[in-house]
């Protein structure tokens, strides 16, 4: 049997040379590092031919003459693929072979692709095969093209899902520091993400400003997770929410029996982030008479709890945030100039989503998928007057707006993509505009936007409510980037 085997080898070096230079001009070889394809077969002539023919595709090869060496081979080194042949010189026709060296792979490795050969194929012998783990089946005599595609094709797919299962593992770390999803790819939010890695690994005190919504707390949030602090505490406080009975307590602590309610010992914030971060919202809402007792803190790192002489010391990083012009505050009397210099030593500015349109598709499509994922619907995106509504509103509550929208929009919609009608959002120039300050182009424009989304993007039926036939209304919105 050996000898009616011998045809085979020599047929397949032959085709390797004539095929190899049709197929060169037809495939690009590996860039960069080289791959390495492993080859098995107890035949010289057949492991010379697929040597060659690989090589002259860019690919690194290693051939072996038995399952044993096989799987010594790949505990030594690292292969992109393996190529094996399924008879061997215990049993030339039946692959059982083949397939026990099939299942020792998969089980020392069950992600690197295996490629199947024999010349005694079957359909049975093909089925068992790949359900043992082998990717795909070869027939010899093998067609050069026909290989050389199956193994450029698993050696592509391998690395996909290598990548894969790395960025999956690298989210759930990201996700185990708690650092959050910061989407950010606009011209506007460049210099705010570059500044966010400068002075996130550091010790300095750092104001976040910005309009109500703007993610103020997610930077606050990403610049402890950069930081050497990540691993201690994170503690947040709404500063110019406390009433001013309760601002000591809240932030300094107090003793057992300080006051009427104080029926035991608590410990402040400041002394819960000790060794941590401290996020202080709202700061410039602290009434004046409190930022005083504030101040001192920052300065010397020490404070008493409400009722108590002894000194504590502290640790504590502070990150604070407001959505008011704190400069207008100082120049108003009502925060104090002293204080303000305790903490910004950076300050970083937020843009309002109105001046980083960029982010809006991805930011809408974030939280799509988000809330998709939570009320369990199967959604795949925004129609396009969807989309453009999106693009066009001015945002005044900005990213938690634009959150809130996506969610209810999620929660209504009844087909595959979100309509305009699910948004709930009027036009742009209609909430910013009275009607006798626009052009007739601008009324034009705000009259086709609520037809559209009032018919839900249908414009069939926009256009007859507008009084126009199809092909008007598609000039006007090619005319109005609608």
């Amino acid at each position: 049997m050996i000898s009616d085997r011998e045809p085979i080898a020599a047929e397949a070096a032959n085709r390797s040379k004539i095929e190899g230079e049709t197929f060169r001009n037809n495939m690009m070889a590996p860039q960069g590092v080289r791959t390495r394809i492993l080859v098995a077969d107890d035949q010289p002539d057949v492991r010379e031919a697929l040597r060659l023919l690989l090589k002259g595709e860019g690919f690194e090869t290693e051939t072996v003459a038995s399952p044993s060496a096989v799987l010594s081979a790949i505990e030594a080194r690292e292969f992109d693929a393996i190529l094996i042949d399924l008879n061997y010189a215990r049993d030339t026709t039946s692959g059982q072979e083949g397939l026990d060296l099939l299942s020792n792979i998969r089980a020392k490795d069950s992600t690197l692709p295996v490629v199947v050969m024999t010349a005694w194929g079957s359909l049975e012998l093909a089925v068992e095969a790949m359900r043992r783990g082998a990717k795909d089946f070869v027939q010899k005599p093998w067609e050069n093209a026909r290989l050389l595609a199956i193994l450029k094709t698993q050696i592509e797919l391998a690395q996909a899902l290598r990548r894969s299962q790395r960025l999956e593992a690298e989210n759930r770390l990201l996700r185990a520091d708690g650092r959050p999803t910061m989407i950010a790819q606009s011209t506007a939010m460049r210099p705010v993400m570059e500044l966010i890695a400068r002075v996130g690994p550091s010790d300095a005190n750092i104001l976040i400003t910005g309009e109500h919504g703007t993610g103020k707390e997610v930077v606050a949030r990403t610049l402890y997770a950069l930081s050497s602090r990540s691993g201690r505490p994170f503690v947040t406080v709404n500063a110019g929410g406390l009433p001013e009975g309760v601002f000591e307590s809240e932030l300094f602590g107090h003793v057992k029996g300080a006051f009427t309610d104080a029926k035991s010992d608590r410990v402040g914030r400041f002394e819960l982030a000790d060794g941590g971060t401290l996020f202080l919202d709202e700061i410039a809402n602290v009434p004046m008479n409190l930022q005083a007792k504030l101040l001192r803190a920052l300065e010397v790192g020490e404070l008493e709890r409400v009722g108590s002489s002894t000194t504590r010391r502290v640790d504590v990083r502070i990150l604070s945030a407001t959505n008011a012009n704190v400069e207008n505050e100082i120049s108003a009397g009502r925060f104090r100039e002293d204080l303000l210099f305790r903490l910004n030593t950076i300050e970083i500015h937020l843009p309002p989503l109105r001046e980083r349109k960029e982010d809006i598709p991805i930011l809408a499509q974030y939280f799509l998928r988000q809330s998709a994922q939570r009320y369990r619907k199967q959604l795949e995106g925004f129609e396009p007057v969807a989309l453009q509504l999106l693009l066009d509103h001015p945002w005044p509550g900005n990213v938690r707006e634009l959150d809130h929208a996506v969610e209810r929009s999620v929660l209504l919609a009844e087909g595959s993509q979100v309509r305009a009608s699910d948004l709930g959002l009027r036009p742009a120039r209609e909430a910013s505009l009275k009607m006798d300050e626009m052009s007739i182009e601008e009324v034009e424009r705000v009259l086709i936007q609520k037809a559209l989304a009032r018919y839900g993007g249908n414009v069939s039926h926009a256009s007859k409510a507008l009084g126009l036939s199809r092909s008007a209304l598609y000039r006007r919105l090619q005319k109005y980037s609608l």
